[in-house]
């Protein structure tokens, strides 16, 4: 794909943004935005000068997520439903292993799949005045893309068994109260919000951004004793033999700012 009917993609240094870009209806997670999203992905990860990923919805949603007028057309195909939700995780999977750090930021409505969306971000900016609902069950529907295990993971297991089975909105002080939103902040204030966290990232030394995503979520898929032991040999062989380690230190002795290595260099 070059051009994209249901996103926008754009590049500003080192930061991309991909904007779900359907506001009339509300930003859908439909097969066509899935195959986009993907296909943008695919862009990124190609361009070795682009470090942070910036996931937006354009209008009065950040997603209000799966069409559910196509659910219906299809739901009497089994086959159509396992395609769908398998590229569904399978992006979700991309955004949780991906080597840049990925900023979700809602300003609007985030509902059902839209969340499950943010659960495999790792910074998400709240806007106040945002409505999150994961509303399946009004629906008589269940989350498919993660939202049963991911949000637990996220908020604890008896707060994501209520916002599940009431399928009840809140706002994103709430949501930032809950866990589920880093920061919360004033719509008016958003954009200075994440211009202000992308200025602060990008001065850390991408190889440590990386390391820390990936200790974080792959340490939470075992035990404490196996997380702890895949930190000691991670921490080890990088502090040991990384350049960025060694220059960080260098810089604190030396009394100057660090001079990292890029994601192209790494």
């Amino acid at each position: 794909m070059t051009e994209y009917a249901t996103i926008r993609f754009e590049k500003t240094g080192a930061v991309a943004t991909l904007t779900l870009a359907r506001p009339k209806e509300l930003n859908p997670l439909d097969e066509r935005t899935v195959a986009e999203l993907h296909d943008g992905l695919d862009r990124i990860e190609a361009d070795p000068e682009i470090e942070l990923l910036v996931l937006k919805g354009e209008g009065r949603a950040f997603s209000a997520g799966g069409d559910l007028k196509r659910a219906l057309e299809r739901s009497a195909d089994p086959q159509w439903l396992a395609a769908m939700g398998t590229e569904l995780r399978r992006l979700l999977g991309r955004l949780e292993s991906s080597e840049l750090i990925v900023i979700a930021v809602v300003s609007g409505l985030c509902v059902a799949g839209g969340i499950e969306l943010l659960l495999a971000c790792d910074v998400i900016i709240a806007a106040a005045e945002a409505r999150f609902s994961d509303g399946h069950l009004n629906f008589s529907l269940l989350p498919g893309a993660g939202g049963t295990q991911r949000l637990p993971r996220a908020i604890g297991p008896l707060r994501a068994k209520e916002l599940l089975l009431t399928a009840r909105f809140f706002d994103g002080r709430e949501a930032a109260a809950l866990g589920l939103a880093t920061y919360c902040v004033p719509a008016a204030d958003i954009d200075g919000k994440l211009q202000e966290l992308t200025g602060s990232l990008l001065q850390k030394s991408f190889s440590s951004r990386r390391a820390i995503k990936h200790l974080v979520n792959r340490g939470m898929q075992g035990s404490l004793p196996e997380g702890l032991q895949l930190e000691a040999a991670y921490v080890l062989k990088y502090e040991s033999t990384h350049p960025d380690a060694r220059e960080g230190l260098a810089a604190f002795v030396a009394k100057r700012p660090p001079k990292f290595r890029s994601r192209k260099e790494d």
